[in-house]
């Protein structure tokens, strides 16, 4: 399989790998959005020694050094038994002797990949990488580690962060993002799936942008009939997928998933304080902080202050496209009819609801935030436009109406834009109760901010826009799907 796009993580590589210094990297992200194969597409035909290593999750630490210890003796002795050791500062010397038999001018690349599931209990691994990047390796001009996970939040916290013996020891790092609608076009055309841009929409709405999942697409059928066989199917993937999602970061997986489960029920979002007093003791303290944090590093949950109101607190959405389809469509019926396999067409049937609509109007705002750069570039909005959002929730007993905002940009000349975002199936109609909706959003918008600059709105609209006497008056900017399908 080509490797699509991942041009700025590869300048990275390239730069690492023709450094004629010791490289420390650490590679992060989203399980299943890539890191592995980036990795090994990259080394494995350089011209260097490349020591993959994958860590066994629920492992004993024998089994780790067992595993490690077999690849040390294959790319370095040409595949002869190692006698194990049975701590990792002994297999790490013999790493370290080993490295004497490679000639001076032969690069040696360390791939550590799953490197939270190899630091095992008690099994001191991360003080002994510490000791022996900092005693040897790092004195090495020919090595390169690269250290990866599927647990981003443990990369950023034991590695990334490090406050002990790592610290500020990383030469560089690589956040491995989904792909974007571009790249995923890319990909699928790679695949030989050459869909149009509103098919490949309604995909990615399901599966976001990450690379494994897309790889299930099959040629020859449009996204509703993929959808079918990969959701909707006794044993489908996507059915089966959620589980071993969150089983896989996490010791106690189910806490988490509740409280996925809490921020997906609120479509516009849920503040900090409610979701940590809903749990109560469950997340006391520093314990909720953390394991909100561990989300977001994951990239299901993204956090917002709202513009004007910081002080009233974080708020969280759910912005991965593959949880919140599988909340919404495949829990509520995966203990009943999922159990026997679906009916045949079931997804293109559900395409006609209004829960469907409902659910792929705020599936396409997730998608939206995804492509904030080509927004803005669409808007023609300065580098220096910062985009955020804005609600405001009337006290209960009051008269007060409430706003939300999923996206504005404040502007350096003394200007806002507003934008609304839209899914439609046919270009978007402001008639004129849609057009009063929209002028009291922005009253009140006014009101509670006592802000004076210029007010400008923008649609972003995934099927464009019809125009109308009160499109004409009011919509000041629009986006497409066509835009958000261009490079940055």
């Amino acid at each position: 399989m080509p490797l699509i796009g991942r041009k700025k993580e590869t300048d990275i590589l390239n730069e690492m790998f023709s450094s004629n210094a010791p490289e420390f990297l650490a590679i992060y992200g989203r399980r299943r959005v890539g890191k592995t194969f980036l990795i090994r597409s990259f080394f494995e035909n350089k011209k260097c020694l490349f020591l993959n290593v994958t860590g066994v999750k629920d492992g004993p630490l024998e089994e780790q050094i067992r595993h490690f210890t077999k690849e040390m003796g294959r790319v370095f002795y040409h595949g002869a038994t190692l006698k194990e050791a049975k701590t990792w500062d002994s297999t790490f010397e013999i790493l370290t002797e080993a490295f004497k038999t490679v000639r001076k001018n032969k690069k040696i690349v360390l791939f550590f990949d799953e490197f939270p599931w190899m630091a095992t209990r008690n099994s001191r691994l991360l003080q002994t990488l510490e000791y022996y990047w900092n005693q040897h390796w790092s004195q090495d001009k020919r090595i390169k580690l690269v250290i990866c996970g599927s647990s981003a939040s443990w990369i950023l916290e034991k590695i990334v962060n490090n406050k002990g013996g790592l610290h500020n020891r990383l030469t560089r790092n690589i956040y491995l993002e989904p792909f974007d609608l571009r790249e995923t076009k890319l990909f699928l055309d790679s695949l030989g799936a050459k869909l149009n841009h509103e098919q490949i929409l309604q995909i990615y709405m399901v599966m976001g942008g990450i690379p494994y999942y897309l790889s299930k697409i099959e040629r020859g059928r449009s996204a509703a009939q993929n959808i079918d066989i990969l959701a909707f199917q006794n044993k489908s993937f996507l059915a089966d997928e959620f589980d071993n999602l969150f089983s896989a970061l996490y010791e106690d997986s189910g806490i988490y998933i509740d409280m996925v489960r809490l921020i997906a029920s609120r479509r516009y979002g849920i503040l900090q304080d409610e979701i940590l007093k809903h749990f109560g003791k469950t997340l006391q303290g520093s314990t909720g902080l953390k394991r909100l944090k561990d989300l977001q590093d994951s990239s299901f949950i993204m956090s917002f202050k709202s513009h004007f109101h910081k002080k009233r607190g974080i708020y969280y959405k759910v912005v991965d496209e593959y949880v919140l389809f599988y909340l919404d469509w495949i829990e509520p019926i995966r203990s009943t009819l999922l159990s026997k396999g679906h009916m045949k067409g079931y997804w293109e049937k559900q395409q006609n609801s209004s829960t469907w609509h409902s659910w792929a109007g705020y599936t396409f705002e997730s998608v939206c935030y995804k492509h904030l750069s080509q927004i803005s570039h669409a808007l023609k909005m300065s580098p220096t436009a910062i985009p955020n959002t804005w609600r405001y929730f009337p006290r209960k007993g009051t008269e007060d109406q409430g706003a939300q905002i999923d996206l504005l940009f404040d502007r350096d000349d003394d200007a806002i834009t507003i934008c609304e975002m839209k899914y439609t199936e046919n270009p978007y109609v402001i008639d004129k109760q849609e057009a009063a909706i929209l002028k009291r959003k922005m009253a009140v918008f006014k009101a509670k901010t006592e802000t004076n600059k210029q007010f400008f709105l923008a649609l972003i609209s995934a099927n464009g826009l019809k125009k109308t006497i009160y499109s004409e008056d009011m919509v000041d900017g629009l986006v497409t799907l066509d835009d958000l399908f261009r490079k940055e």
